[in-house]
C-alpha cells in the first residue's frame, strides 16, 4: 500500500484548500509544491514544474478556447440575442407556456453561439424570468426552462468545456465536440417534453393569455432575418468540423468571423463591444491555462508517485465489472458536484479515472460525452450550483434557494436518463464523430 500515502496527501491537500476558499489553480499549485518536495526530489521538482508551464498550455488543442469565448461575448454583448427571442416568440405563438418554450429554443441556439452555460443563464434569466412571473408562471415554470436551457451549452458544440476536457485528457477535440450534438439535440427534445408534461398536469403553472396574432408572413420574415443567419454561424462553426472542411482551431476562427459579419450587417458593430469581448476572453483565458499548467504538473506528481497505479492496481482487483466503475465515476462526479464547480472536478477526476477508461478500452469519446453531461449536473446541484446562484440573482428577492433547485430536479433526471441511453446505446454520441 505504498501508494495510500501519495495519494491521500495529494488529494486531500487540494481538497482542503478548496474547502477553504483558495482559488483553484493556487490550491493546485501549493498542492504540487507539498507534492514535488514530498515526492519528486525538492527544488528540482519545482524547476520541473516551471519547465512545464509552457508546454503545458503550447497545446494547438486549445487554440480553440480563446477563439469561441470571443465569438459567445460579441453575441451576448452586442445584444443579437434580443432580436431570436423576438422571433422564437413569434413561431410559438400562443401554446401553454410558450415563453418556457421560448426559454428553451433560445438557449439552445445560444448554445450553439456561445459555448457558455454561465453566460446563457445569467442572459434568459435577465430578459426572460420576470415577464414569466409577471404573467403568473409558477417559479418551477420560470426557473427551470432558464437552467435547464443554460446547461445545454456544456454539450452542445462550440461547448468550451468540452475543449478544455479534450485538451486534459488528450481526446480529439473535434470529435467530443461534434459528439455532443445529437446528445443535445435529444436533451432539448426532452426539456420540450418535460414542459409539457408540466403544463399537462398543472395548466394553472403556466397561466395561457391571449397573444397578438402576427401579421401573415411577419413570423417567416422574423426567422429569415434573425434565426437563419444564426444557422449560418453554427454551419461556419458545426458543419465545417462535420464536413472535414476546418479543424477545431479554424471553425472558430470562422464563427468569430462570421459572428463580427453579423454584426456589421446588422449595425450593431462597436469599437467597445469588440474590447469588451477581447477583454472578457484573455480573463477567461488567463486563468484556463493557469489552471492547465497546475493540473499538468498535478498529474505528473500523481504518476511519479505511484498513487495512480496503486490505486488503479487496488481498484481493478475488484473486478466489479467496467460499467459498475463507470456507474461509480458518475455517482462521485455528481457528490462532487454539490460542493465543486466544473474545472475543480475536471482537475481532480481525469488523473484518477482517465486511466481507469483506458485500462477497461472504453471509447475516450463516449467516455468524455458522458463525464461532460455528468459535470453539467454539478451546474444545478445544490447547495453550491454555479447557475443556481445565478438565477438567484436575478430571481425577485426573497426566493430561496431551494425553490430554484426544486424547478431544476426534473431537469436534472432528463440529463441523467440522457446519460443512461448513452451508455446502453453508444451510436447516440459516436454516429457524427464516425463521419469525421
Amino acid at each position: 500500500m505504498d501508494w495510500l500515502f501519495p495519494f491521500a496527501v495529494m488529494v486531500s491537500l487540494v481538497l482542503c484548500l478548496m474547502g477553504l476558499g483558495l482559488p483553484v489553480a493556487f490550491a493546485f499549485f501549493a498542492t504540487n509544491i507539498a507534492g514535488l518536495y514530498l515526492f519528486f526530489g525538492g527544488s528540482v521538482g519545482v524547476a520541473q514544474m516551471i519547465a512545464n508551464f509552457s508546454d503545458a498550455v503550447a497545446t494547438y488543442a486549445l487554440t480553440p478556447l480563446p477563439l469561441f469565448l470571443v465569438m459567445g461575448s460579441l453575441f451576448f454583448r452586442s445584444g443579437l440575442g434580443d432580436g431570436v427571442i423576438r422571433a422564437l416568440d413569434l413561431c410559438i405563438g400562443g401554446l401553454r407556456a410558450r415563453l418556457s418554450y421560448v426559454v428553451l429554443a433560445a438557449g439552445a441556439v445560444f448554445s450553439a453561439l456561445s459555448g457558455s452555460s454561465i453566460a446563457n443563464t445569467g442572459m434568459m434569466g435577465a430578459l426572460m424570468v420576470p415577464e414569466m412571473l409577471k404573467r403568473g408562471y409558477k417559479p418551477r415554470m420560470a426557473f427551470g426552462p432558464v437552467l435547464g436551457a443554460g446547461s445545454l451549452a456544456v454539450i452542445i458544440p462550440p461547448s468550451t468545456l468540452a475543449v478544455l476536457l479534450g485538451s486534459l485528457a488528450q481526446i480529439d477535440v473535434g470529435a467530443l465536440l461534434i459528439a455532443g450534438a445529437i446528445p443535445g439535440l435529444l436533451l432539448t427534445l426532452m426539456f420540450a417534453a418535460l414542459i409539457f408534461v408540466q403544463t399537462l398536469i398543472d395548466p394553472e403553472s403556466a397561466p395561457q393569455y391571449a397573444t397578438e396574432r402576427p401579421a401573415r408572413g411577419a413570423a417567416l420574415k422574423a426567422v429569415a432575418v434573425n434565426i437563419v443567419p444564426m444557422g449560418v454561424i453554427v454551419f461556419l462553426v458545426v458543419g465545417t468540423i462535420i464536413l472535414g472542411i476546418a479543424t477545431p482551431t479554424e471553425s472558430a476562427a470562422l464563427g468569430c468571423a462570421g459572428v463580427l459579419g453579423l454584426l456589421l450587417a446588422y449595425r450593431k458593430f462597436r469599437w467597445s463591444v469588440l474590447w469588451e469581448a477581447l477583454d472578457d476572453a484573455m480573463k477567461v483565458t488567463g486563468m484556463t491555462f493557469l489552471i492547465i499548467s497546475a493540473s499538468t504538473t498535478f498529474s505528473q506528481v500523481f504518476a511519479f508517485s505511484g498513487a495512480s497505479a496503486g490505486f488503479i492496481n487496488t481498484i481493478v482487483g475488484f473486478d466489479p465489472g467496467p460499467y459498475t466503475f463507470l456507474l461509480l465515476m458518475i455517482l462521485v462526479i455528481i457528490i462532487l458536484g454539490m460542493f465543486m464547480d466544473q474545472v475543480s472536478m475536471m482537475l481532480i477526476t481525469l488523473p484518477i479515472f482517465l486511466p481507469i477508461a483506458m485500462h477497461f478500452q472504453f471509447d475516450l469519446v463516449w467516455f468524455g460525452l458522458i463525464l461532460l453531461l455528468t459535470y453539467e449536473i454539478g451546474f444545478t446541484s445544490p447547495p453550491f450550483g454555479l447557475l443556481l446562484f445565478i438565477m438567484l440573482g436575478v430571481a425577485p428577492k426573497g426566493t430561496s434557494l431551494s425553490t430554484v433547485a426544486l424547478a431544476a430536479a426534473p431537469y436534472i433526471a432528463c440529463t441523467l436518463f440522457l446519460i443512461l441511453l448513452i451508455i446502453l446505446f453508444p451510436k447516440i454520441a459516436l454516429f457524427l464523430p464516425g463521419l469525421l
